[in-house]
């Protein structure tokens, strides 16, 4: 009886470890889930960065870069639009690698949250009249807010146009993702951040001019 006892209460021990491995494997597996949709999102908008360009000078298919700001508040949301070569050419289109790109926060369509969808809209016709409707992507969901902030050198700044004076693209952008899921059950969630810094080689069609000596 003794040996009885102290094998169930060695088997009630082992149970116990079980159960809460098996909870933690859980735990680990929606963590990673949820990871997943946002490092993917983070590493799109990280290749449409590096190739922002920048409205003038040679690239003559490209437009203006703005950073918008849409709301305030806790539900803080801006878009950014811009021009980006990060577009992949393909035999069977007809399409360059410049594109037309747009991130913004729009209210779900699926349900199922409290936050709103990560939306990429790109637009490969740069040269179409007519107004073109663009390829859009759900990129994440359950998003609390969505900050853009363009770095002059100096300072931060939330607002940017390059038809209203910043006729430069800003050295840098940040991007922060609030999770809506994250903010409810921490209220001192910190957001999501990623700084992209833009590099963009300002070129003229100015021609070099060389002198020669005839004898």
């Amino acid at each position: 009886m003794l040996a009885m006892a102290i094998s169930a209460i060695v088997l009630a021990g082992i149970g116990g470890v079980f159960f809460s491995a098996l909870r933690l494997r859980e735990r680990s597996a929606a963590a990673i889930d949820r990871a997943i949709p946002l490092h993917q999102a983070f590493s799109l908008l990280r290749r449409d960065l590096q190739g922002a360009m920048p409205p003038t000078g040679i690239y003559a298919l490209a437009g203006d870069f703005r950073i918008e700001p849409q709301s305030a508040g806790l539900g803080q949301n801006f878009r950014l639009h811009f021009y980006s070569s990060s577009g992949i050419v393909r035999d069977n289109a007809p399409w360059g690698e410049i594109q037309e790109v747009l991130y913004e926060l729009r209210d779900t369509t699926t349900g199922g949250g409290s936050g709103k969808e990560l939306i990429r809209s790109v637009n490969r016709n740069v040269l179409g009249t007519a107004t073109p409707q663009p390829d859009e992507q759900p990129l994440l969901g359950n998003v609390q807010s969505l900050e853009f902030a363009g770095y002059d050198g100096v300072d931060w700044r939330e607002s940017w146009d390059t038809s209203m004076g910043n006729t430069n693209l800003p050295s840098a952008v940040r991007v922060r993702v609030l999770m809506a899921n994250d903010q409810k059950s921490d209220p001192n969630q910190e957001p999501f951040e990623m700084v992209v810094p833009v590099v963009s080689q300002s070129r003229t069609n100015q021609t070099s001019t060389s002198s020669t000596t005839t004898p």
